[in-house]
């Protein structure tokens, strides 16, 4: 399996560098972590995200999963019965990508190693684009959604799985003190790395709301964005659905 390497942007690279550095140092204890922190429910909001993605019309076509860590979103959907297709997954963090490479092995997933924010893939490349837990490391993210709907054909659809912030006030409180506080000290056990898991609930704090967020994936140049709450609101898919293609004007 070839695992391709691509060329950085110069924008926004102070960002990058941290999230880059941040990420490929706790690649050895990522999936243990993610599933450990999450008891676990990560990988149904990605089983969800897969179904929102509407492979089924297209079983057979090329699709791509942007920030994809060690695979996990990528493999989902290579997996699935009666998926005859390619995945491209793509994230720029090295480390990652090499840590997850024998969860792709004997799938139709291909490896590449490069930016969200400048994809090296042509236009309407791909028949859906899935991104898991990573809009919120972009230090664009509206550059991401704008190549994201750039590489999509026509009509085909665009799948965030973000963290959100639980709206109701109790679950909202118990989610900020395990967040804020029980998180990065587990994580910091665990991973043996003094920020990375104090990062994780400085990155959501920050982001977009749930409406704000499908504002923005509208406003790249998508024809629609709905979105909805899952386990609370602990987290939100966001599905945006591209345009039909545009005719020439008549001569």
């Amino acid at each position: 399996m070839t695992l391709i390497r691509k060329a950085e942007p110069a924008a926004g690279r102070d960002r990058a560098d941290q999230v880059r550095t941040l990420f490929s140092e706790i690649a050895p204890r990522y999936d243990l972590l993610n599933h450990l922190l999450s008891l676990n429910i990560d990988r149904l909001w990605r089983r969800r995200a897969i179904r929102e993605l509407g492979w089924e019309a297209a079983p057979g076509d090329t699709y791509l999963d942007l920030c994809t860590g060690t695979f996990d979103l990528a493999a989902e959907l290579a997996r699935r019965r009666g998926f005859g297709g390619t995945v491209v997954a793509s994230d720029f963090a090295f480390p990652m990508l090499a840590r997850g490479l024998g969860k792709i092995h004997a799938i139709s997933v291909q490896p590449v190693c490069g930016d969200a924010q400048r994809l090296p893939f042509a236009d309407c490349a791909f028949a859906g684009v899935t991104v898991g837990f990573g809009v919120r490391n972009l230090s664009d993210p509206e550059a991401g959604f704008r190549e994201a709907c750039r590489v999509l054909k026509p009509g085909g659809r665009f799948v965030v799985l973000e963290f959100s912030v639980p709206p109701g006030r109790l679950l909202r409180a118990a989610y900020l003190l395990y967040f804020n506080h029980i998180l990065p000290r587990a994580g910091r056990l665990v991973s043996g790395h003094p920020w990375a898991y104090s990062y994780l609930p400085e990155s959501v704090k920050d982001f977009p709301g749930p409406r704000r967020l499908a504002e923005l994936i509208r406003g790249a140049g998508f024809a629609k964005a709905d979105w909805f709450l899952l386990t609370g609101g602990i987290a939100a898919i966001h599905v945006g659905v591209k345009g039909p293609a545009v005719p020439p004007p008549a001569r």
